[in-house]
């Protein structure tokens, strides 16, 4: 006999996390799987940071970034110990391509689009203090400004908010993958295998939140729907066993003038991130040496005092990579669109797929998803207000706010 469920959510990423504890929350019976481990994959893997896309502005996404910045005051509060307060520190050099009037005017409407939030102040850091930025270049350098975001493990986030979900009634399978779909006119059919064992279960909705792997989903979905043009991007992060800034660095890359983080993490250095245009996701992703040259250069060229790129090769301790999907547009991904989209088809009403989305504002997209469970099955006794439920780190799991101080 199978298994039965008002939503079936295919996914263990932010994206899929959320939408389970907000329709749990909502009162409807959930089931959550992921072929991996919660987190485990791109929402794991992202560049830690808990923002309002200061980057954005550039590219007028002012909407985006004022819904980030909302999104950023609501999870300081709801996962106090898992999303914390941060430093960042814009260098302005000679050769710069935004000089200092353009930070000033983007921090300026930075400020006013986080609402009067006390994050939302900026300062020019005085020449006097230059010296105390942990072995920033200083040659050409003619302005320093320092404003406020938020830095997070997004692991520990995804675990929490799942466990959060699981609280609240809904069930979470690791290990489990969906190997067919059948939609039909009041539900889907869903064949699993669950840790290796075959498994059935129906479910009323199938909200597909699988990420880069959104398509994939979709191929084993009978009858056959459609999908989206998607592109797959990389984002490529280094670990370097060096003492952390005690803030964040907000770099302009030399190569490419795109904007690279180096960044405090567990002790250590962080840098990063890439945007490498896949071809295909047939192997596991993993940074590719022109990444990884591109990343030290960056370091060596903004902290000469660390050494050669080849220096700081020995010094490399780890990384990691996330694939995003970004809508498919002819130009540079780094300047393509960030705002998560929902797509359903009129011959498949029952299944939603999620395609994109940022870490900081996967509650505004949960909430968009819940009202799309509400209007095809009605609303159900309310569990709890997700808007007043702290989120703790699961157990087991490490503390990020003691592990990093």
């Amino acid at each position: 006999m199978s298994k039965h469920v008002d939503v079936l959510v295919v996914g263990g990423g932010i994206n899929g996390v959320g939408v389970a504890q907000f329709a749990a929350a909502a009162g409807f019976s959930v089931l959550l799987v992921d072929r991996g481990e919660i987190g485990g994959e791109t929402s794991g893997n992202s560049s830690k940071l808990i923002h309002g896309g200061l980057r954005y502005l550039e590219s007028f996404q002012l909407e985006l970034v004022r819904k980030s910045l909302g999104a950023r005051r609501d999870l300081l509060a709801l996962a106090p110990k898992l999303v914390k307060p941060v430093r960042f520190y814009i260098p302005i050099y000679r050769h710069s391509q935004r000089g200092a009037l353009t930070i000033r005017a983007g921090l300026s409407l930075y400020g006013l689009l986080s609402e009067f939030d006390p994050l939302g102040r900026f300062r020019k850091v005085p020449r006097s203090e230059w010296q105390n930025l942990d072995g920033l270049a200083t040659e050409g350098l003619e302005a320093v400004f320092q404003y406020w975001d938020a830095q997070t493990d997004d692991r520990l986030l995804c675990q929490a908010v799942a466990h959060s979900a699981n609280l609240l009634g809904a069930e979470v399978w690791e290990q489990s993958q969906v190997v067919g779909i059948r939609h039909h006119g009041d539900g889907c059919e869903i064949e699993l295998l669950r840790q290796g064992q075959a498994q059935q279960v129906s479910a009323a909705l199938v909200v597909n939140a699988c990420g880069p792997w959104v398509n994939e989903l979709l191929g084993c979905v009978l009858p056959p729907t459609t999908s989206l043009a998607i592109d797959w991007v990389q984002g490529s992060h280094l670990l370097l066993d060096i003492a952390p800034p005690g803030g964040i660095m907000y770099l302009e890359s030399p190569v490419d003038k795109r904007v690279v983080f180096v960044m405090p993490w567990y002790g250590k250095t962080l840098v990063g991130t890439t945007e490498t245009l896949l071809e295909s996701l047939d192997s596991k992703p993993e940074i590719t040496e022109a990444e990884r040259r591109y990343l030290l250069a960056l370091y060596s060229r903004y902290f000469p005092n660390a050494g050669s790129t080849e220096a700081l090769a020995g010094k490399i301790c780890g990384s990691f990579c996330g694939v995003r999907v970004l809508p498919k547009v002819n130009g540079d991904a780094f300047n393509a669109p960030r705002d998560t989209l929902m797509h359903t088809n009129v011959s498949h009403p029952r299944l939603l797929s999620i395609y994109g989305g940022k870490l900081t504002t996967f509650r505004a997209s949960s909430d968009e998803v819940l009202n799309w469970i509400k209007t095809q099955l009605g609303s159900r006794p309310v569990v709890a207000d997700v808007d007043k439920l702290i989120l703790h780190a699961a157990p087991s799991r490490d503390d990020f706010a003691s592990q990093t101080g």
